[in-house]
């Protein structure tokens, strides 16, 4: 596991990134996350949090923030919850003032003006106003979170853009990397093609288009 594979990956649209999963059979799309503002960008490792519902006496909402490597991605696992925020313009304030690649939440976050406003990536299920503190509490760091039916453990390999967030398996990234590059490859011909003059069914033949995201096929 290199770093370096972060910066291959920021050359690497997420859809680039989903079709390669998609060719190794990994399920590593984080579906129905979105970002607050569609020029968000991120890439970076996993850091995991995970979230549950609050108990009686009520437990801490967390203050993880201050222990996450700088240009590491903030990933909440908060089971999906719209009714409860996780996160607001103090932790983005923070998060952006100390390097933090940015935040991805199976949930709910608020004050979003302050993300767009700093250019701070937020991505996550939905947003409201309705704060977190006594509906939902703290369960820990470093864990296996589940982010929109994708498994991501820590140190697993994010990216995000427009389309949304796909978690890479650290162990498998370079694999993964290298399907996507082929296919961005192949694909930036197609277009070449067609701006030359070439019908696209003809540059979409020369480039086996129909095979480059097929499960099995080389």
């Amino acid at each position: 596991m290199s770093d370096a594979n972060v910066g291959r990956a920021k050359q690497l649209d997420v859809a680039t990134l989903s079709d390669a999963l998609d060719k190794l059979e990994i399920a590593g799309q984080c579906l129905g996350i979105k970002p607050l503002d569609p020029s968000f960008q991120l890439a970076g490792r996993a850091f995991t949090v995970t979230y549950g519902p609050a108990s009686k006496p009520v437990g801490t909402v967390g203050d993880f923030i201050d222990d996450v490597p700088a240009g590491h991605i903030c990933v909440l696992d908060n089971g999906g919850r719209e009714d409860a925020t996780v996160w607001g313009d103090i932790m983005t304030l923070v998060a952006n003032k100390t390097g933090i690649g940015g935040t991805v939440i199976d949930g709910a976050c608020r004050d979003t003006a302050l993300a767009r406003e700093l250019g701070y990536p937020m991505y996550s299920r939905s947003y409201s106003m309705r704060t977190g503190k006594d509906r939902v509490q703290f369960e820990g760091i470093g864990k296996t979170v589940n982010i929109g039916d994708a498994r991501v453990q820590p140190g697993d390999l994010m990216r995000g853009d427009a389309d949304g967030v796909v978690a890479i398996p650290a162990a498998l990234e370079d694999q993964v990397l290298e399907v996507a590059e082929t296919i961005h490859a192949a694909e930036t011909r197609i277009r070449d093609g067609v701006l030359s003059g070439k019908s696209l069914a003809e540059v979409r033949k020369e480039q086996a288009y129909h095979l480059l995201q097929r499960k099995g096929d080389s």
